[in-house]
């Protein structure tokens, strides 16, 4: 753990009997995130529609005598709750569609209209979340911005893949009750999984609350055994106020990390795949001005969910010198510079070889200290979107670190889809020192450029 980790072991929430948040002082659990709406009883949670409580009132007689008032806003703590397991389900979802990918053909794999590609997972993680946020909150409250449409499943001679997607998301969603949802009461059919994917369709702006997903980030590395990331995010007016990240290929522990060979082929060299060591996948979250982030690992199979389901608190690390630094960049060239990032790392004094991670896994590299420096800057005519930067945004933060524009701005997501006006490009980092040194290269450097 970071040597500046110590501030996160303290003050962690739990719901008292009372409703009152309160703080348990440990450097290993986070509490509840379900609220009491009666004053007087601790078997009353705050109830969402078809949300399953069967866990909470366990919670609770665990965390009664626990804890220290604290005015930490109970804002948003419920959402949380909600996209940690909604997000664990797909995370368990991704990992059967991929280890199908990996195992026995890509025929799940498929070109969307700008030649991207999508996989089954795409559809389906979407199409359960979607599900389970409406279910959650009603359907009218929510409102979703997110990267797949349903074209390519409507078309005539898409029949067999589109039924796919239905087996998908009605397999997910039959382990609702593990995960602490209460299930549909029958399969879904064909027609509200288009619905549920359909429902995210929000075009996102300054006002209002709505969710931003992305169901597969770094499809590349997904349908090729690597990295990827489900992406979750909340935004009120504008504003990031919680990101959830799930990592199903990113190991709990640091030292089960490889940048340079397929995840499953590490763990299937060096552990059995039932070993308990190995933890394969995490899943990373953070509310906005909590000043803390958060690691979970994954759901073994036939367990249920109970929080803290071994959370652990993660912080950025404490480097601040770019020699001793590590800087991530994407995989893809198409939509990156690497000879720019080359040179402004080689400008800053940067040593290391860059690690070039698929999707936003980059982000939880450099919220949990593995990684100091993330640095992307497109090619003319590219736009990024909001779903594939704002969960990880909002988790960097709450762990220590900085995210900006390449001018130092804060990046908008009031825009609507793009981040518009997007300063050159992203930079993140642990630090605000190292923030400032990797700006000043940038500006140093750019006119040479030929972004």
């Amino acid at each position: 753990m970071p040597i500046n980790c110590w501030r996160l072991t303290a003050g962690v929430p739990y719901v008292s009997g009372n409703g009152r948040v309160i703080h348990r002082f440990t450097s290993n659990h986070v509490g509840s995130v379900l609220f009491s709406h009666h004053q007087n009883s601790a078997k009353h949670i705050f109830s969402v529609p078809k949300f399953n409580q069967s866990y909470s009132s366990s919670i609770i007689e665990e965390q009664k005598n626990l804890g220290v008032a604290s005015a930490e806003p109970e804002i948003f703590y419920k959402e949380l709750d909600v996209a940690v397991r909604a997000v664990q389900m797909a995370c368990s979802l991704c990992q059967r569609v991929q280890d199908s990918l990996i195992s026995k053909s890509k025929d799940q794999v498929h070109s969307k209209d700008d030649s991207s590609p999508v996989t089954i997972a795409d559809w389906s993680v979407q199409a359960a979340i979607s599900w389970l946020l409406s279910e959650s909150f009603g359907r009218k409250n929510v409102s979703i911005v997110a990267e797949e449409d349903v074209k390519k499943l409507s078309k005539a001679d898409a029949s067999g893949l589109l039924a796919a997607v239905v087996n998908t998301v009605n397999e997910c969603l039959a382990e609702a009750p593990r995960f602490g949802f209460q299930g549909p009461d029958m399969a879904l059919g064909t027609s509200d999984v288009l619905e549920a994917i359909s429902h995210c369709n929000s075009s996102g702006g300054p006002t209002g609350r709505f969710w931003t997903l992305d169901p597969v980030d770094g499809t590349l590395g997904f349908v090729r055994g690597d990295q990827y990331a489900i992406a979750l995010a909340l935004i009120e007016d504008g504003e990031v106020v919680l990101g959830v990240l799930g990592c199903p290929n990113y190991p709990m522990r640091k030292e089960w990390l490889s940048y340079h060979h397929r995840c499953h082929r590490i763990k299937t060299r060096l552990t059995p795949p039932t070993s308990d060591s190995w933890h394969q996948g995490l899943v990373t979250y953070a509310l906005k001005g909590s000043g803390r982030a958060w690691m979970q690992p994954l759901l073994h199979a036939n367990k249920k969910f109970v929080w803290p389901n071994s959370a652990r608190p993660v912080c950025v690390s404490s480097i601040d010198d770019p020699a001793l630094a590590t800087f991530c960049e994407p995989v893809e060239k198409a939509n990156s510079s690497h000879s720019f990032t080359a040179g402004l790392a080689h400008t800053m004094g940067l040593r290391k070889q860059p690690l070039r991670v698929y999707s936003m896994v980059k982000y939880a590299a450099i919220a949990r200290g593995d990684a100091e420096i993330f640095m992307k800057f497109a090619r003319a005519g590219y736009k990024e979107k909001i779903w594939d930067h704002a969960a990880g945004v909002v988790i960097i933060q709450e762990a220590g670190g900085v995210v900006t524009d390449a001018g130092g701005h804060p990046l908008d997501f009031s825009k609507g889809i793009y981040l518009e006006c997007l300063d050159r490009g992203v930079i993140a980092s642990a630090g605000a020192k190292l923030h400032d040194k990797i700006i000043r290269a940038v500006d140093a450097s750019w006119d040479s450029s030929s972004l």
